[in-house]
């Protein structure tokens, strides 16, 4: 018998989480969202084409006019990409326009330090009435590497090249890649970077000239064993949760081709020491295997037959209103030589943990549920830490009564009449084990149809996620 543990889910305040279903008592579904054309083989040198296509590492900021603009790294599937970093832009963050590339190449100054004909991981913040783009430049397995600082009145340029943040070399510990700014709970800034070598780094930023306000490396942050893990930890990104005093360091761990997948660890400080579900700190390199450290929420999975997704991951947030998603690139099952970007809601359990929608956004808004909704064949699917490449799901059928998978079965639903789900387990030995999930009305990419997802952590710290199956809109 299957024995399973899910957290509570909810939030501290409930204007986070609150909202009414329609006025005839149904949950609101979203819309239809626009069809993407997968593997658009008729636009690979058309890149007004690529709406959410040829998008990695993407870093996201929304404008005082409220539209949202993505900055993503320099890739290009089936050729050599144009360098200067890919500029995106959307209203409501599912339908992206092509802007265009922030510069004309790589800085001079870069490609002088690094020799790297392309520009990565771009992180963009507004301080003022000037908006700051940072921009990494490297080679493959080189910590040669240089960030620079580019400022502008506008998201869509011309942008200004102000030179060197922090660069690094042969001999030194971190790797100066994958910049992030982090705002702290007192307003004031802090530069986040690194990947692989010496791990991820912070230090302090300052504000009037958008660099660092000290010299040296800052201080360590999150690491792994190179000996255990190859060192692959990456794609920093903090974000601050008023509503449980905490600091969230989300990174990226292994390959970004194959087996990417996204971990979190929150702090007290926006410095550290940054620890996972289970009270392990993301600098304990000590720890074997290093893959049990930091608590992952996203990874490559894969729904019934559909095709599903693989190594997703180098993620940033969007903390809009009382709202909050994360962004991150992701690639097919059927070709992961293409980039997709995918934008998901983000919610957070009781406890103060951030867990991932299983769908990607398409207007979907936490409601209430009606009850009978909720019935019908699910599929469930976990994302184990240790695994290597994508989680496939398992069938999960609630039955009308209040019973699951069988009328005369011990195992059990119910509904708290909003949107919070209690599974009831009845273990071998007489004890019970009870799931607790928060539910949302999707939209359902892979057999395209509106659907109810829920999403959560296990007792262990592992992101256990459900779709149905049955079309509840109907």
């Amino acid at each position: 018998m299957r024995i399973l543990l899910l957290v509570g889910l909810g939030v501290a305040m409930m204007v986070m989480l609150g909202g009414c279903s329609g006025a005839d008592g149904k949950a609101v579904y979203p819309p239809s969202p626009p069809e993407t054309k997968m593997y658009d083989t008729d636009n690979l040198n058309d890149e007004s084409a690529w709406t959410t296509t040829n998008a990695h590492d993407p870093s996201i900021i929304k404008t005082d006019d409220g539209t949202y603009y993505v900055v993503s790294t320099d890739v290009k599937v089936g050729g050599e990409p144009k360098p200067g970093l890919m500029v995106r832009k959307s209203k409501d963050l599912i339908r992206w326009e092509w802007v265009g590339h922030a510069f004309d190449g790589v800085p001079d100054a870069a490609k002088a330090w690094t020799g790297g004909p392309t520009l990565w991981a771009p992180d963009v913040h507004k301080f003022g009435e000037q908006y700051k783009l940072y921009y990494a430049s490297s080679t493959f397995g080189s910590n040669t590497s240089y960030i620079g600082l580019a400022t502008s009145a506008s998201m869509e340029g011309p942008w200004r090249d102000e030179g060197e943040v922090i660069k690094t070399g042969a001999g030194d510990g971190p790797n100066a890649i994958d910049p992030q700014i982090a705002i702290d709970a007192a307003g004031d800034p802090w530069f986040v970077y690194g990947s692989f070598f010496d791990g991820i780094h912070i230090a302090p930023l300052d504000l009037a000239t958008g660099k660092l306000r000290e010299p040296g490396f800052g201080r360590r942050i999150a690491a792994r064993n190179p000996q255990t893990a190859s060192g692959a930890v990456e794609g920093p990104y903090i974000v601050y949760k008023p509503a449980f005093k905490k600091y969230y360091l989300f990174v990226s761990y292994d390959s970004l081709s194959s087996d990417y997948n996204v971990r979190v660890g929150r702090a007290d400080a926006i410095d550290g020491p940054y620890v996972d579900f289970n009270g392990r700190e993301l600098t304990d390199t000590a720890y074997d295997p290093s893959f049990d450290v930091g608590t992952k929420i996203l990874g490559g999975y894969k729904f019934g037959e559909s095709e599903g997704w693989t190594a997703p991951g180098h993620n940033s947030v969007l903390q809009d209103g009382d709202d909050d998603y994360i962004v991150h690139h992701a690639r097919p099952e059927g070709d992961p030589s293409w980039m997709y970007l995918h934008v998901r809601k983000l919610l957070w359990t009781k406890d103060g943990w951030p867990v991932v929608s299983p769908e990607r956004y398409a207007g979907e808004r936490v409601q209430r549920i009606p009850a009978v909704d909720i019935p019908g064949d699910w599929e469930r699917l976990v994302q184990p830490r240790w695994i290597d490449g994508q989680a496939e799901s398992e069938p999960l059928r609630l039955l009308k009564g209040g019973k699951i998978d069988a009328a005369d079965g011990k195992d059990s639903w119910s509904f708290d009449g909003e949107h919070t789900l209690t599974l009831t387990w009845s273990g071998e030995d007489g004890a019970d084990t009870v799931e607790t999930v928060l539910l949302l009305p999707s939209w359902d990419w892979e057999l395209n149809r509106p659907t109810l997802v829920f999403t959560g952590l296990d007792g262990t710290g592992q992101a256990v996620w459900g779709k149905k199956l049955n079309d509840p809109a109907r």
